[in-house]
């Protein structure tokens, strides 16, 4: 935990001074390691050897940054700041130098000079702060960027947490972004009387990296027009500097102890109040509240060198990054780059010390009111386990016997999720997100227990919809994502159910939250959050109706190329294994995980405590589908996923009945990365084990749910993978019928049996004309499907028999 600072902070607050120390400080952060406060003139020798960041953000994020302050000290706000921006991080770091936060965290940044001369020297250095935010920035739980989903990643944070105030700067450039698009709509689903608040400031400062933004050229009514029509209540402020000349200048309405912006937020915080205030009494609340937002004009890149050897520098897109790129060759960039800095006078802002002097620092709030000490955006520390229900009561009984006995997965999990609903009611730290298909993938029980999340009226029929629903259904993948990653990253618990070809709509996403996780291991004040789980589900094998397109189950293979330490992926083969899969990663921290269920009825394999014994393995041999010498098999069946088991224990009956006197051991995989040599991944099994189940020599025939280059690379690293013969998924598809789509991609039973075969040939004999048979017959029977419509009634109704 980090350590709590106190120093004088004695003088009057100057807002003005305050804005020129951070914007110094985010300046120097760019450009100097030695010299840090120009205390001699400036020389080559001064310079980074790299130069990185983007200053054209800074003067606006240290804008509202400042105006959130005066909030803070004024009014005792709870303030959480997600900024879209990341790469304005040297603004961010200069705020949480002067308010005593980065010194709060690690003492060698401390308020004077020699920590400034070391903030500067680890900004953009190897081991030290990138450019953009990272976990390693206090204050943080959003990296930032032009992906655009810092706003709803805001309102997950805000969501059941009454208190709170999460500002939200999103950049124009990352405004164009269809995320930001739909996230706009997130009030919809924000409940007034238990949730917080989200305050956006879009930040229109005119310019992406080297052309004008899209809102930038809106005019205020066509600005006011839009955010009206999303539900908001919009307020423009312009904060552009009358005149020219740098920093000095006073910006349109700042009047030395207050500025424009500030005014507008405490405005906002008092609308947001009475929003909260009317949903919180005996009132009848506004059916359609319409929360504060406030676009704020700047100058790109205000303060820098208004032109430079003829070329506009402040104001233009030549600010967005590093305004005078040549300053280590051109002693004219160096002459403008020192007149750039000294125009703060960052002798009047700092002491002989390099000590912000009273009026800079004193105009910060205190303790943990700081907003970079936001005990949200290190929300692990606020995290307590769920509470979850135990499985038995909601197992499957094999009553019917193994592969006779059948269930819905989703459904099974339902009923166990409407419990941990339950549960949870009275602390409010579990949600379910899904984009418009929690009762398409068979979950909808859990509405039992409570509703889907929202607060404007319905002008028609609705069933399940209220203010305080803990499930947010949305048709926005975007939005899911941003909220559940905000609510776990603020400390809480959620399940992202998706059908999985969709899955992939926030491959990006995930690829950066994954990065995100794997760098908070790093960071040693972070306590680990709860771990964000998929759930996907009309998985592509049962996506023969709707076709070629929702044929995809590529999200694995975006995952597993992530850091190992911080994911997984599951494929519970029935109702119990994912019932024991999903209880283990509910309670789970510090990963993305993927579990892949289907939907429909299908045949169960495994009793409760056999499950958990199935899913503490990782992977197991099924000796009652195996036959032959045991301790001594030709060949090994294995199988990673729902209908793939289908298919191998088809394809294992089939070798039974043609080939009896053949030796064949059947495995199913549930922990895919179990595949993975030890030392690659947590989860991977040691070698022993490994060939326990695999043999050393032996022929392994694999039918898996996804792409086989997924087994192939996490095979990668084990003696011999080459004779892992993997079938999956290879992009054969189109509208037909399931087992046809399984033939078509080579996994079918028959296709399984007919490769097997080709393995057993030197052994024995009849196996090639064995194989022959079973490829006529699959042909013979896709001939049929394609008269009739429909699959055979020996696909159909096959069931296990031992």
């Amino acid at each position: 935990m980090p350590r709590e600072t106190h120093e004088d902070r004695s003088g009057a607050a100057r807002p003005d001074a305050y804005r020129r120390a951070a914007d110094y400080v985010a300046a120097a952060l760019i450009y100097l390691r030695e010299n840090v406060l120009l205390t001699e003139p400036l020389r080559p020798e001064h310079l980074k050897p790299r130069l990185l960041g983007h200053w054209g953000t800074c003067p606006g994020i240290t804008q509202v940054y400042s105006a959130l302050d005066q909030l803070v000290r004024e009014r005792d706000a709870d303030v959480l700041l997600v900024t879209g921006p990341g790469h304005g991080a040297p603004a961010v770091h200069a705020n949480l130098w002067l308010e005593g936060t980065h010194a709060a965290y690690d003492p060698a940044l401390s308020r004077d000079a020699e920590g400034l001369r070391e903030l500067s020297r680890r900004y953009c250095a190897p081991d030290g702060f990138p450019s953009h935010l990272s976990p390693a920035v206090p204050g943080t739980l959003h990296e930032g960027g032009e992906l655009g989903y810092a706003l709803a990643t805001a309102f997950g944070a805000a969501l059941d947490a009454p208190g709170r105030v999460v500002a939200c700067i999103v950049g124009d450039g990352e405004a164009e972004t269809g995320p930001t698009a739909g996230a706009w709509h997130s009030p919809k689903h924000l409940d007034p009387e238990t949730g917080g608040a989200v305050l956006p400031f879009l930040h229109l400062n005119g310019y992406k990296i080297s052309s004008p933004s899209l809102f930038a050229t809106m005019s205020d009514t066509e600005l006011t027009h839009l955010f009206r029509g999303y539900g908001w209540d919009p307020r423009i402020v312009d904060v552009t500097p009358d005149g020219a000349g740098g920093p000095d200048r006073p910006d349109r309405g700042d009047r030395g102890d207050r500025s424009e912006l500030a005014d507008a937020v405490a405005d906002a915080h008092t609308a947001i109040t009475a929003i909260q205030r009317q949903a919180r009494s005996a009132e009848a609340p506004d059916p359609r509240p319409a929360w504060p937002m406030i676009v704020l004009r700047s100058l790109k890149g205000q303060g820098a060198p208004a032109e430079v050897q003829g070329t506009r520098i402040e104001g233009t897109f030549h600010a967005h990054q590093v305004p005078l790129p040549d300053v280590h060759e051109d002693p004219e960039q160096l002459r403008a780059l020192e007149a750039w800095l000294r125009s703060y006078r960052p002798e009047e802002l700092f002491d002989e010390e390099g000590r912000p002097v009273p009026e800079v620092a004193s105009h910060c709030p205190e303790g943990d009111r700081r907003i970079g000490m936001q005990p949200a955006a290190d929300g692990g520390r606020l995290r307590t386990p769920l509470d979850l229900p135990p499985l038995a009561p909601h197992a499957v009984d094999l009553g019917e016997g193994r592969g006779r006995t059948t269930a819905g997965p989703n459904e099974v999990l339902a009923s166990w999720l409407t419990e941990v609903v339950r549960r949870s009611a009275e602390r409010r730290d579990f949600r379910i997100v899904s984009p418009d298909e929690l009762a398409s993938n068979k979950l909808d029980a859990v509405l039992a227990a409570t509703d889907r999340a929202g607060t404007w009226p319905v002008d028609g029929y609705a069933e399940h919809l209220s203010r305080d629903g803990r499930v947010m259904e949305v048709l926005s993948e975007h939005n899911c994502q941003g909220w559940l990653q905000g609510y776990l990253q603020s400390g809480r618990h959620g399940l992202f159910p998706t059908y999985e070809a969709f899955a992939s709509v926030v491959d990006s996403m995930v690829n950066q939250y994954a990065k995100w996780l794997k760098t908070s291991r790093e960071v040693p004040w972070r306590a680990p959050v709860s771990s964000l789980t998929y759930l996907l589900t009309s998985e592509g094998w049962r996506q023969e109706h709707n076709g070629y397109s929702h044929q995809g189950p590529g999200f694995i293979n975006n995952l597993i190329t992530k850091k190992s330490t911080v994911t997984g992926v599951y494929l519970p083969p029935d109702a119990n294994t994912l019932l024991v899969t999903m209880e283990r990663l509910l309670d789970e921290t510090g990963k993305v995980n993927v579990v892949v269920s289907g939907k429909h009825e299908a045949a169960q394999w495994l009793g409760l405590d056999e499950a958990r014994a199935h899913c503490a393995a990782g992977a197991s041999v099924w000796d009652w589908a195996s036959h032959g010498e045991p301790a001594a098999p030709e060949l090994v069946l294995a199988c990673a996923g729902g209908i793939p088991t289908v298919e191998t224990l088809a394809a294992a009956r089939l070798l039974r009945e043609d080939l009896p006197e053949a030796a064949i051991r059947v495995v199913n995989i549930v922990d895919l990365c179990a595949l993975a040599p030890a030392d690659r991944h947590p989860n991977g099994m040691a070698d022993g084990r490994f060939h326990a189940l695999f043999g050393t020599d032996l022929p392994v025939v694999l039918d898996f749910h996804g792409y086989p280059s997924a087994v192939h690379q996490l095979l990668h690293g084990r003696p011999r993978p080459d004779r892992f013969h993997v079938r999956g998924y290879v992009e054969e598809g189109t509208t037909t019928t399931p087992y046809d789509l399984l033939a078509a991609n080579g996994t079918s039973r028959h296709d399984l049996a007919i490769t097997a075969l080709a393995h057993l040939e030197d052994r024995h004999p009849k196996a090639r004309a064995l194989a022959e048979r079973h490829a006529a017959h699959r042909d013979a029977l896709r001939a049929e499907l394609r008269r009739t419509g429909v699959d055979p009634a020996e696909i159909t109704d096959w069931r296990w028999s031992a």
